[in-house]
């Protein structure tokens, strides 16, 4: 995600402590320190290690009809990133968003 976030992020982390009540496990990355990670083009789910769903988005934010794929590579490639980008984030319970400060303080 980027920093500052967005009012959107700040909702998701003021309710994942639902998600963590449920057993999932959340982490967080700053878009800054994704840099030298290679990345597939779309957002996915990578689902039982055997189907990778792409999520794709218009240019004026729009969700499109998702793709399927079963492809080995494209599940290889989803599933080395998804690593890559778990050891780099933060556990939800030790982020903090940053403050945001009235633009006359910066």
């Amino acid at each position: 995600m980027s920093e500052p976030v967005t009012d959107c992020i700040r909702v998701e982390d003021a309710i994942t402590d639902a998600n963590l009540r449920a057993g999932e496990q959340v982490r967080w990355l700053p878009r800054r320190r994704a840099s030298t990670l290679a990345l597939p083009g779309n957002d996915f789910w990578l689902i039982d290690d055997r189907i990778v769903r792409w999520n794709t988005f218009s240019g004026d934010g729009e969700a499109q009809e998702p793709d399927h794929t079963e492809d080995p590579q494209a599940i290889k490639l989803c599933s080395e990133a998804f690593r890559s980008v778990w050891e780099l984030a933060t556990p939800h319970a030790d982020y903090r968003i940053p403050v945001r400060r009235p633009p006359h303080l910066i």
